[in-house]
């Protein structure tokens, strides 16, 4: 099944700025022209030299082109689709998608001296690089959820494509697991959260008085660490980014001025405006984080072990203990973790591991995971929630497959996906026959031997 566009393209978003910095310079030529817009030469080979550096051998040189040069292909006819549809994004979303994404980056390599390293570009430059590359992208989405609208998929659909795959063809599916649990997350008192306060005021009396600057404070105190080391500063951003006591706060100060303490569900701020631009700011702020005391923690792990002692003798079920005792959102579900991706409850290692690369409170979950039998109860589990506060939770592994082959019984979710997105990219293609028979579309001869996925109707 062909890979979608949209991944590939946020793959390679930043990838030609490192490819122009390592790599020699290639012989530039037009490849391709979509509209007004035209594909070099240089834009494949860059990407193609990403992918191997990444290790990724799937393929053989002219397969991998085939599929970068049709994926700019689609991007390109999408661009130009957005502008006959008059389909425009502001600069004000524009900016806030990138800031998203720069953060993202930023979080995945470990710092921003690490990014502008990597890239050899400040971080300004970075940014006015890709902010074109993010403004192309968020049309093209446009576009391609029109193109979506109305796909769905029914049952017999999904029992059809199913049975339409050759036996020989149907994938082993690695072991997967229904996972509940019982999470105390202990509240931060009272008494800690004034305190927080109090240190925050006083530092903020510090930088009112000229004892030091706002920025010297957030890299000394701020326990935000990915704008610590720039003194605070978060870039300049629109609404819908941050949380909304933040923004209330930071889009009505004046320049320089320093708000008082602010508090959200990541702890509590102090906040300096730098610049209003149009709808958007750039502030500094200092985070100050309100600690669960230990002796809150000792409570819930000794109440967790009480719970689990209660469910292993068979004196209440793990769905009772769950309703009484857990204290997070999942228990309205019997304490399931939902796999986003599918919608249902089954998770992969593989999912699990990248859940634990993207959110802390899933923190070696795969390992203590794929330790428990069906029906085995961990231990009480230190965790750390997504607001950075400690907790405690119990883990049961309900359901367990073993590697099989695929079959509807035990993966229907996942056959359900592998359905839609046939259903999908059979869309996309029906959309790129009838618009590039309309569209001005011209291919160098050098790659009309290529076998494309999609008809291109080329001229």
């Amino acid at each position: 099944m062909k890979s979608n566009w949209i991944i590939i393209a946020f793959m390679f978003l930043a990838l030609p700025m490192m490819a122009q910095n390592r790599q020699p310079q290639v012989i530039d030529k037009v490849v391709a022209v979509v509209g007004k817009n035209i594909i070099l030469q240089s834009d494949i080979e860059n990407q193609y030299i990403q992918y191997r550096m990444q290790g990724m051998t799937e393929g053989t040189g002219k397969e991998v082109r085939a599929r970068i040069l049709e994926d700019l292909l689609l991007q390109k006819l999408m661009l130009n689709q957005a502008e006959m549809d008059s389909i425009t994004v502001t600069e004000e979303q524009v900016e806030a998608q990138m800031d998203q994404r720069i953060r993202y980056f930023v979080s995945r390599i470990g710092s921003q001296e690490k990014m502008e390293e990597q890239f050899g570009k400040s971080m300004s430059e970075i940014k006015d690089e890709v902010r074109q590359a993010v403004r192309d992208q968020m049309l093209q989405e446009q576009v391609q959820a029109k193109i979506m609208e109305n796909v769905v998929v029914t049952p017999k659909e999904v029992k059809d494509f199913f049975r339409n795959i050759p036996k020989d063809s149907l994938p082993t599916i690695s072991p997967s697991y229904e996972i509940v649990q019982i999470v105390r997350r202990p509240p931060v008192s009272i008494d800690e959260k004034l305190q927080v306060k109090d240190r925050l005021y006083q530092i903020r009396k510090r930088i009112l008085e000229g004892e030091s600057s706002f920025s010297t404070m957030a890299v000394l105190y701020s326990e935000d660490p990915g704008s610590a080391r720039q003194g605070g500063e978060l870039g300049l951003t629109g609404k819908g980014v941050w949380a909304q006591e933040f923004e209330n706060v930071a889009f009505n100060l004046r320049d320089g001025e320093i708000s008082d303490v602010v508090e959200t569900e990541f702890g509590f701020h102090i906040i300096q405006l730098i610049e209003k631009r149009d709808n958007m700011v750039n502030c500094r702020h200092i985070l100050l984080t309100a600690k669960v005391p230990v002796e809150a923690l000792e409570k819930a792990q000794n109440l967790l072990d009480s719970v689990a002692m209660l469910i292993r003798n068979g004196d209440m079920t793990f769905e009772d203990a769950c309703k009484k005792f857990s204290d997070d959102d999942s228990k309205s579900n019997g304490g399931y973790l939902n796999n986003a991706s599918t919608g249902g409850n089954w998770l992969s290692l593989q999912d699990l591991q990248e859940l634990e690369s993207n959110y802390p409170e899933y923190k070696n979950l795969a390992f203590v995971v794929s330790r428990l039998e069906v029906g085995e109860i961990s231990d009480p589990l230190p965790m750390t929630t997504n607001e950075n506060n400690d907790a405690f939770r119990l883990i049961m592994v309900k359901r367990k497959t073993e590697a099989h082959q695929a079959n509807l019984k035990d993966d229907y979710n996942l056959i359900q996906n592998w359905a839609i997105g046939q259903k999908r990219q059979d869309a996309i293609g029906k959309w790129v026959s009838n618009k590039a028979a309309k569209a001005y579309l011209r291919l160098d001869e050098a790659y009309k031997n290529y076998d494309f996925y999609y008809d291109w109707n080329f001229q």
